[in-house]
């Protein structure tokens, strides 16, 4: 599995439209982030668009037109989903080491152990993905979701105990099967087991939320001292093991603090948003960065841009999109741009 900084093909998204996660009052906002992503991802690569109907297509045209996107890089796909989160339940891509073919893993997709049954559809959208894709597709049989792992593209993978151990993914295989499984499907021989994830994330504990590389030996870890809710100590605890972790060569990682804002509570649904700036994604022009109207922004920017001297950092308000317990990474999936011929989809399937 390349980094995400790695030349990218496409990035793909789905359109929102799913009520429950974005009730009418702020659908328009999300549209309107929708729109911004596509623009600025559309300037480096080609942006992938599912939408579930002709009349989905025109509107969405329509709209990213309006907001400025480079149209020739924009291609609607007609592929039904049932919500947004692509990240975690489409394909995971890879390229072939030696002859730069991409493949893909597809991954079950049980809707985060079972939590929204009206979100089971999208394991099936996730491999419509797959084979729009094209290239071989490789089936673990395993329940995993695409933020609750983050590689440096070396060989190094970070996780949590809390997603990938947790009992309503795979409770009938260990830790070190589980381990091996996915260290076998995305050719990486080095797994930093963290512990936990932050408030208000529903997945249990994705690591795309608070610890992200953004080159093979630097991660950004997002730390906070407030006091509300649990994240001053579970972050602490995960930042210790990561400061005495080692990549695959055996070597210390280069641990810089990126702060979280400041913890976002929803009084009417007594709940907490899962904000936090480590949710960016990084196309092949831009970082798409959220940003939460905090005093903490522009200490973000600042960190995003000297770690991406060559990428234009947006930032994009993430207020609302975070309403529906997600960010940008978490709607957002690359698709490596492959060094050979993309060859007829082939499903394999592990025994």
């Amino acid at each position: 599995m390349p980094a995400e900084w790695a030349k990218h093909e496409a990035t793909w998204i789905s359109w929102p439209k799913n009520p429950l996660t974005f009730p009418k009052d702020i659908i328009d906002s999300i549209e309107d982030t929708y729109c911004q992503m596509v623009k600025a991802l559309s300037e480096g690569e080609i942006v992938k668009i599912l939408v579930n109907d002709e009349t989905t297509e025109k509107t969405v045209m329509q709209k990213v037109e309006k907001a400025g996107a480079v149209m020739r890089r924009v291609k609607v796909m007609r592929i039904v989903s049932a919500d947004v989160w692509i990240r975690d339940y489409g394909p995971t891509f890879l390229l072939h080491k030696m002859n730069g073919q991409r493949a893909a893993v597809k991954w079950h997709f049980n809707a985060w152990g079972g939590k929204y049954d009206d979100l089971m559809y999208d394991d099936k959208t996730g491999d419509e993905v797959a084979k729009a894709a094209g290239g071989p597709i490789f089936r673990p049989n395993i329940v995993l979701e695409g933020g609750s792992i983050e590689v440096n593209g070396m060989g190094t993978v970070l996780t949590t105990e809390q997603c990938l151990l947790n009992k309503n993914r795979n409770p009938k295989l260990t830790k070190l099967q589980i381990e091996d499984i996915v260290n076998q499907y995305l050719g990486t021989n080095n797994m930093i087991w963290l512990k936990s994830g932050i408030d208000g994330d529903d997945t249990d504990g994705h690591v795309d939320d608070f610890a992200r590389f953004v080159s093979p030996d630097h991660v950004l870890f997002a730390f906070t001292t407030y006091k509300k809710g649990m994240n001053e100590e579970v972050l602490r605890k995960n930042l210790d093991i990561l400061k005495s972790a080692r990549d695959q060569a055996g070597r210390k990682l280069n641990v810089e603090k990126l702060p979280l804002p400041k913890p976002l509570w929803l009084e009417e649904e007594k709940r907490w948003l899962p904000a936090s700036y480590a949710n960016f994604y990084i196309g092949n022009s831009a970082v798409l960065l959220p940003v939460f109207n905090d005093s903490h922004d522009k200490e973000a920017i600042a960190i995003m841009k000297s770690c991406f001297p060559k990428r234009l950092v947006v930032p994009i308000n993430a207020v609302n999109l975070v309403y529906g317990y997600g960010g940008i990474h978490c709607v957002t999936q690359q698709e490596p741009a492959p060094t050979a011929p993309v060859v007829p989809a082939v499903t394999t399937t592990a025994q």
